[in-house]
């Protein structure tokens, strides 16, 4: 009688284990139903495209009604031989590194001024501002700012100061003003990225350091760095992305109509330059911009990896 009773207890919850393995797989055949669209959709406009693209960048073809052609590495050889294609990978390079140098140095100035800021949410908000607007606005005021006879050049006759003035979107300085344009209309997005982590810090762990005698300095090495670098590091591969992909503002500069010179071409430009014919006598190279877009692809996978691994290298050396 009792091994009965000790049995019973065990048949109930094999046939509960057995009841919720049954509903289990049941809700698992209701799921499928409802992913269906989304997966097909997934399908369709992002898995198709990208692996058409990657079977473009080995071919040679001008769009439809044209012939398309199988060229091997010849559309990567072309691009490694291309005078325009290595000003915009290394203009691209550096665009990345010294903005995301500046957008990183701006974060850092924010955690230790916005902190204990009484309008702290006030001036995030207006940094933030300049990142709503359109980078085709950021781009045409820009433009309308820097050209000789904008605003800044303008300002400076008035003042006495015509040494100063420069022809800003000339082939030396256009590439600064694009940087610096880039870094205004960016800068809100990261700095209230970051703050949000920031605001996640007990202040307990401040007024313990406080108590130590730790000073603002080491506050922020030994307190706010630390807790922080998860958000720094997602905020780094963010800019990757973006940094790379930087289209609009160069575009604004010169119109749909006209050709930005080399010092101001990023590989999305070019690849547009390609796409739209803008580079050889009209005729659109659509296997030498999907090479563009493998490349582009490829140093931001790249460019994320090496940020993984420095914030995996960081947490050993916390912990």
């Amino acid at each position: 009688m009792v091994a009965d009773t000790m049995a019973r207890p065990k048949a109930r919850r094999g046939r509960a284990a057995a009841d919720g393995g049954a509903l289990h797989v049941e809700r698992r055949r209701m799921y499928l139903p409802l992913l269906l669209p989304a997966l097909i959709a997934y399908l369709l406009f992002f898995v198709v495209p990208s692996v058409f693209g990657v079977v473009l960048s080995f071919a040679e073809w001008s769009g439809l009604g044209t012939e398309f052609s199988w060229v091997g590495l010849a559309n990567y050889a072309e691009l490694l031989s291309s005078r325009m294609f290595l000003s915009s990978f290394l203009n691209t390079v550096l665009l990345t590194l010294i903005v995301g140098a500046a957008l990183f140095l701006v974060a850092v100035a924010a955690m230790v001024a916005l902190r204990t800021a009484r309008a702290g949410a006030f001036i995030r908000s207006a940094v933030f501002l300049p990142f709503m607007i359109s980078p085709i606005a950021v781009g045409l005021a820009v433009s309308f700012l820097f050209n000789p006879k904008g605003m800044v050049n303008s300002v400076l006759g008035l003042a006495g100061l015509d040494a100063l003035r420069q022809p800003w979107l000339g082939p030396e300085l256009i590439f600064r003003v694009i940087t610096a344009g880039v870094v205004w209309s960016a800068a809100g997005f990261y700095v209230v990225l970051v703050m949000s982590a920031v605001d996640g810090i007990p202040p307990s762990l401040y007024e313990v350091a406080r108590i130590e005698g730790a000073g603002l300095i080491q506050q922020f090495r030994y307190v706010t760095l630390p807790l922080t670098r998860d958000m720094i590091a997602i905020a780094a591969a963010l800019w990757a992305i973006a940094g790379i992909k930087t289209f609009e503002i160069v575009i604004a500069f010169v119109g749909t109509a006209g050709t930005p010179p080399p010092e101001a071409r990023t590989l999305a430009v070019e690849q547009y330059l390609r796409v739209t014919g803008g580079r050889v006598g009209g005729m659109a190279q659509l296997g030498e911009a999907a090479a563009i877009g493998v490349v582009m692809t490829a140093i931001t996978v790249g460019l994320i990896v090496l940020s993984r691994r420095i914030q995996r290298r960081d947490r050993l050396e916390w912990s």
